[in-house]
């Protein structure tokens, strides 16, 4: 099996779609929360492609044997699915990206994924061009708008110096 090297919007959303056939043939349904660069990719075209699929799912064992069935079909790593964005999760609202018979793919709101972002940033990376397109999209005109939304689902969680800087250098 190889690595899910970079992967763009439409192999991801037609991994999903293969995801929800897996899901019918089971007569299971299911849900999806995506983060990161999928969604960057999917619902946002900030980006021709990722690395990575962060989510989280529900049920966990069925979506992970159908996501299992996908990825043999690929050849994709087992984990192409990954569901380790689980534990820097808060409550936030969600949205639904696609509807399909067996699984409901939701992303977040806009201003969770921007929260994210800037506590994970990294230089050198797409974060830069991903802030930049979820500034644009909140219509946020200083870097104090983007900290507090930050402070707001993440009040305890201290914002790196870099990527201070980084959102500061968006405004400049």
């Amino acid at each position: 099996m190889t690595e899910l090297e970079q992967v763009n919007a439409e192999e991801i959303k037609g991994y999903l779609t293969e995801l929800n056939d897996e899901l019918r043939s089971m007569d299971v349904k299911g849900e999806i929360c995506l983060y990161g660069g999928a969604v960057m990719a999917l619902a946002y075209n900030a980006r021709p492609d990722t690395d990575d699929v962060d989510a989280i799912f529900e049920p966990v064992r069925y979506i992970r044997r159908a996501a299992g069935r996908v990825a043999e079909k690929h050849e994709l790593e087992k984990g192409w699915l990954n569901h380790a964005v689980k534990m820097f999760l808060v409550p936030h609202e969600k949205r639904i990206l696609l509807d399909l018979s067996h699984l409901k793919i939701y992303m977040p709101t806009p201003d969770y994924l921007l929260a994210m972002k800037v506590l994970s940033a990294r230089v050198n990376t797409m974060d830069r061009a991903d802030l930049e397109v979820l500034i644009r999209e909140l219509g946020l005109k200083s870097p104090d708008e983007v900290l507090t939304i930050v402070k707001h689902y993440y009040p305890h969680k201290e914002v790196k110096p870099a990527a201070r800087k980084l959102v500061q250098e968006l405004f400049d």
